[in-house]
């Protein structure tokens, strides 16, 4: 069997990032192995309080993977059945179906043209009174327009539940996203900025009856042993998810800040006239889970980088509304011309700690290379 050659510049790198922790990552493992707790254990209780902090919140819930933190965080504000909840349109499907698992309706709006995030505007012509939530995606990495969300869900008193799964260490008007709606969710999905090595979530939140509730439904509904008092769920972060978790979480700054110097890169090098690049909003600090660029050649742009040994990803190919599982909603029926755009354009380029600025910038230059030899349409 012929061997499949490794990309040289790969989209993902995990094994080169474990490689430089790993004594430190066998030995979180060790002193795991050692103790008597695997589950919610002290190490989750330390990483809770950490991320907690990093968020500037004051509870944070640990939990199997982010979407059980947008499920719980809806269900502790008692959003359910009868209710509406305006989503992007753009998102990961998690966004969308967490609602549903909830037994509530998600409501599809359409996303800013420039950041991509959740347009207010769409959101605002979304209304109804049936409507009990909005939840912004702070898609790749940047911060949706909170301050107008914010401000519409207390005109409307709605609550507001940040999917900040992409964006951990991302800021708005200089404040950490995640605690700045009702409850903010995260993932640590191992490609995440500050990802695990298996699936994790956490809730993070500064109501102390929301916290207290999400702690309860992660745990079947209990709060002590074998007395439940409503039906909750098996959604509880382990003792190894927390203890790797806790030997990177020192390093996000870095990495972020080097996905951040890797942008700018990429802004300095390719060729703006002939491809979007992605726009910062004024007041977001960006982290750049991912750096997506628009073409409508995207599909053969794909290939060429292939072909040439770069690693490319598309987020997402289809937007929610033209998924077999949203098809259905009342509101799939309306028009969605940035997302729908998006889906046919965008390309993610590799940009990880992990990504040198050679490999970069060679991204950059077959970039160019590909529209340089392209006739102009």
């Amino acid at each position: 069997m012929k061997k499949i050659a490794s990309p040289q510049v790969p989209f993902i790198n995990l094994p080169a990032q474990h490689r430089k922790l790993q004594a430190h990552i066998l030995a979180a493992l060790e002193r795991t192995l050692a103790g008597a707790h695997f589950i919610l254990g002290p190490e989750t209780q330390a990483l809770e309080k950490e991320i907690a902090g990093l968020c500037g919140a004051r509870f944070g819930l640990g939990l199997n993977s982010g979407t059980d933190a947008l499920l719980l965080s809806l269900r502790a504000l008692e959003v359910g059945p009868g209710d509406e909840v305006i989503v992007p349109d753009f998102t990961f499907m998690a966004t969308a179906s967490a609602v549903m698992l909830a037994g509530a309706t998600p409501v599809l709006a359409d996303v800013d043209p420039v950041t991509y995030t959740l347009s207010p505007a769409a959101v605002k012509k979304c209304l109804t009174r049936r409507t009990r939530a909005i939840v912004p995606v702070h898609l790749y990495g940047q911060a949706a327009d909170m301050t107008r969300l914010l401000a519409l869900a207390r005109t409307h008193r709605l609550a507001v539940v940040e999917d900040a799964c992409q964006a951990l260490g991302a800021t708005w008007q200089g404040k950490p996203v995640g605690a700045l709606g009702d409850a903010g969710c995260l993932s640590f999905f191992p490609t995440k900025n500050l990802g695990g090595i298996g699936d994790g979530g956490m809730v993070v939140t500064n109501r102390p009856e929301l916290a207290a509730r999400v702690k309860r439904l992660r745990n079947h509904g209990s709060e002590e042993k074998y007395r439940h008092l409503e039906l909750g769920y098996n959604s509880r972060l382990d003792e190894v998810q927390s203890a790797v978790l806790r030997v990177k979480l020192p390093q996000l700054k870095r990495w972020n800040q080097q996905r951040r110097n890797l942008a700018g890169l990429y802004a300095r090098a390719l060729d703006a006239s002939k491809l979007v690049l992605p726009a910062v909003r004024a007041g977001a600090g960006h982290v750049y889970h991912q750096y997506a660029v628009q073409t409508d050649l995207r599909d053969a742009l794909a290939v060429h980088l292939k072909s040439r040994g770069v690693e490319t990803a598309v987020h997402y190919p289809l937007a929610l509304h033209q998924q077999p599982i949203f098809a259905r909603l009342p509101s799939a029926r309306r028009l969605f011309p940035v997302a729908e755009k998006l889906a046919r354009r965008v390309l993610c380029l590799p940009i990880t700690p992990e990504t040198s600025p050679g490999q970069a910038r060679r991204v950059a230059r077959e970039i160019n290379a590909f529209f340089d030899h392209k006739p102009s349409k």
